[in-house]
């Protein structure tokens, strides 16, 4: 009998799953319905293939971008599976001849956009046919609260429904709470198990900084990323042209990327980065969701993103090889005015999707001017219950540089206070007042004048108290009701502050940025593959690398198709001599074996000569 892990060895060549990969795996296998909410690179593709390959029938995958569709199909063709997409993209024969494939049950997987799918004759088709499962990645795209809403999507909740038989699987890497839910009840999967493997992605640095020379930044940065892999993130098509030209004047191997380029050239550029002919692509955030390149190490905002969600979904794509990667975000007072144009510059938007993007952007705001560590607030924000340490992850530039901290139980209980005596319904502006003691119309209606809290805080200015209120929601003593018009509400946590049995350490605000903190000290070969503790040989893996190169060109598909960077430090650090040896390679399984054993077997032996 074939098990998960006889897929996961001979097909994907991996020794073992990652954490939760297996019981999702087991769960979908048995007949269950999943929601899976884990970071990018955590393998979410896997929790679906996996299933698809151990099951009888088809597995319809459903994906928002033509190009990643095909990148996916490509990696599993490559490692022998038989899988197809259905998109506009296909001429008319091609369409023809994945719909014979699919009729006569030769497919194992199938890609397909939520449009197409959703077309009466498609579903029609699908209604005679064996089918193992349907997996709805990028899940996040159902709901009106996240934010990548997209229309097409919402028919998606018509599938469970109307296969009631058929395993449906949910995935995204980001999802606050009020998206969760709206995710599982849009897709009629209350019932379904929830697997949440967390948000964290230890590998990553982030930093901030206040922009004073934005290009000048962004050169000294790349410095220190030099023929590395990276994305700069714009807000406006005009600066994504301005950066890329200025850094191709410089030397680096820039190319621009957004909507307003023919397809044409979005796919060259796209295609050049994938194949390693580009280091650096300048985008719009058009660019990104359906990079699949394991080796991005880094990414950075040259602007201030419109949310925590993506920002978070950006940064991910470094370092999904989990090889140490950096996140360095520009900021200035201009992005947040710039951002709020955006969101409330279309006169015809729903009054409630601009109520709760402006939410959203004010919590990215938060991130920016946070003076405790950046990751213990990102992961706040989408309310991970995983632990960072009092002293912070050290991975930060707050952590790296932290600020001057002070005793604020007194601030921290007489805030908590002012929101549970205002009955938990208020925003940070309404609660500012009543600490302040403002009498704000809002303030004397609601009778909050009247209150013990009110003025017990006139000492503290209004900034004052919006970054103690902050850090106390970044801390999770606090959290900001987004269906609730951002109300704060109380935590459990608040409780043993309020009772006087907990101190709460809070920091001050900065008058100046924090300084960058220094570049990290190059890391080997050896420390970069995230495996084991490996003696890579450079001149080894860098042959290694051109032929994957060539093959790549050859078969025309991205460079990591053919193996990832993992894949060769393994081989450059045991040099396998014959089939078998280079079977138990990282990522290798049989079906790359037959094909690409000999080319690579021989690059190696060529050391000895």
């Amino acid at each position: 009998m074939t098990t998960p892990l006889d897929i996961l060895q001979r097909t994907f060549g991996y020794d073992a799953f990652r954490p939760r990969q297996l019981e999702i795996v087991e769960h979908v296998v048995a007949g269950g319905d999943a929601f899976v909410l884990m970071p990018t690179g955590g393998g979410k593709s896997l929790c679906f293939q996996v299933p698809a390959l151990l099951m009888t029938g088809t597995a319809v995958v459903v994906s928002p971008l033509i190009s990643l569709m095909k990148d996916q199909v490509d990696a599993l063709r490559a490692n022998g599976v038989a899988a197809a997409y259905l998109n506009s993209s296909l001429a008319e024969g091609d369409a023809r001849d994945t719909l014979r494939q699919l009729r006569a049950g030769e497919l194992k997987l199938l890609y397909v956009s939520p449009e197409r799918l959703m077309m009466p004759s498609t579903l029609s088709l699908l209604e005679r046919l064996p089918l193992s499962l349907f997996a709805i990645d990028e899940a996040h795209c159902v709901s009106t609260w996240g934010h990548d809403f997209r229309p097409e999507y919402v028919q998606l909740g018509e599938l469970r429904e109307r296969f009631r038989r058929t395993p449906l699987v949910a995935l995204t890497a980001t999802a606050d709470d009020t998206t969760r839910a709206d995710i599982l009840e849009r897709l009629h999967l209350q019932a379904a198990r929830v697997f949440a493997s967390g948000f964290d992605r230890p590998n990553i640095r982030y930093r901030v900084l206040e922009k004073t020379d934005p290009p000048s930044q962004l050169a000294r940065f790349l410095k220190s990323h030099d023929r590395e892999a990276g994305i700069v993130y714009c807000l406006s098509r005009k600066r994504v042209e301005d950066v890329a030209a200025r850094l191709r004047a410089q030397g680096a191997r820039a190319e621009a990327y957004h909507a307003g380029l023919s397809s044409a050239e979005r796919t060259r550029v796209q295609d050049a980065f994938l194949r390693d002919e580009a280091d650096v692509v300048v985008a719009t955030v058009a660019f990104g969701m359906g990079i699949d390149k394991p080796d991005v190490r880094f990414v950075v905002h040259y602007d201030m993103p419109k949310n925590i969600e993506g920002y978070y979904q950006e940064t991910g794509r470094a370092g999904r090889d989990g090889a140490p990667a950096e996140a360095l975000l520009l900021f200035g007072l201009q992005d947040v005015v710039t951002a709020r144009q955006l969101i409330e510059g279309d006169g015809d938007k729903d009054p409630e999707r601009v109520r709760v993007e402006l939410h959203k952007l004010d919590a990215m705001v938060a991130f920016t001017e946070a003076v405790s560590c950046r990751r213990r607030v990102l992961l706040g924000y989408f309310g991970d219950e995983a632990e960072v340490p009092d002293a912070g992850c050290g991975n930060c530039d707050v952590c790296l540089d932290p600020p001057e901290v002070f005793d604020g139980t007194i601030e921290a209980q007489k805030a908590l206070s002012a929101v549970w005596r205002t009955g938990q319904r208020f925003g940070v502006k309404h609660v500012i007042d009543v600490l302040r003691g403002t009498g704000t119309d809002a303030v004397r209606k609601w009778g909050h004048d009247g209150l013990p809290t009110f003025g017990v805080g006139a000492d503290v200015s209004a900034d004052g108290w919006k970054s103690i209120l902050r850090q106390l929601v970044h801390r999770g003593y606090l959290r900001q009701d987004i269906a609730a018009y951002s109300a704060l509400k109380l935590t459990d946590a608040a409780s043993p502050v309020l009772r006087g049995e907990e101190r709460v350490t809070l920091a001050r605000p900065r008058a100046k940025p924090p300084k960058p903190p220094k570049a990290p000290k190059r890391r080997s070969l050896r420390a970069r593959f995230e495996a084991g503790d490996l003696d890579v040989e450079q001149e080894l893996f860098d042959r290694l690398r051109e032929l994957r190169r060539k093959l790549a060109a050859e078969a025309s598909v991205p460079a990591y198709v053919v193996f990832t960077d993992a894949s060769l430090m393994d081989m450059a650090a045991h040099q396998p001599r014959t089939r078998e040896e280079f079977l138990a390679v990282h990522g290798v399984g049989e079906a790359k074996a037959e094909r690409y054993a000999e080319a690579f077997l021989a690059e190696i032996a060529q050391r000895d000569r």
